[in-house]
């Protein structure tokens, strides 16, 4: 079909993509790998020291579910201090903005596209995962991997940079 071969133009092409990270976050880690692997260009950004504003931030969180934004691994979430289902988007995104450890991570733009979390179906609709050359086992062991839990959920680590 014409709209195929024009998405699969479309994620053949390599991508420059910003990447929102905790660093020191070993899914983030993975996740920056994969996307190099896939011959992409990743320019990291702490998103914890970035300089957030409520309508930057809306565009990443699009219109996923409030809940779903926060991260399930932040201190304040795990501890029940926050309770994501209480907030509504505005007061959500305030929050956020002032506790950055609260965005579900990473946030990805590339293009005209701004992502929250790392949906390998939604990104293989924008960019490639294919491995370059010599990379295919390294990021065959990454599709084995869990990228959406935490890898250290028995700990508080999401406040340790």
């Amino acid at each position: 079909m014409k709209g195929d071969n024009k998405i699969r133009f479309y994620c053949s092409t390599m991508a420059s993509i910003l990447f929102f990270e905790k660093p020191g976050c070993q899914n983030n880690t993975r996740q920056k790998a994969w996307l190099e692997l896939s011959g992409h260009t990743v320019e990291a950004i702490n998103i914890l020291e970035y300089p957030w504003s409520k309508e930057e931030l809306s565009l990443y969180l699009g219109e996923n579910p409030v809940s779903a934004c926060f991260n399930p691994a932040a201190p304040a979430v795990k501890t029940g201090t926050i309770s994501p289902d209480l907030f509504n988007r505005e007061d959500a995104l305030e929050a956020m903005v002032k506790n950055p450890i609260l965005i579900r991570r990473p946030l990805l733009k590339t293009g005209n596209h701004y992502l929250q979390g790392f949906d390998t179906a939604v990104l293989r609709t924008i960019i490639t995962l294919a491995p370059v050359p010599g990379a295919e086992k390294v990021v065959e062991s990454f599709i084995m991997s869990d990228f959406n839990n935490c890898a250290n959920s028995g700990t508080l680590s999401c406040n340790q940079l």
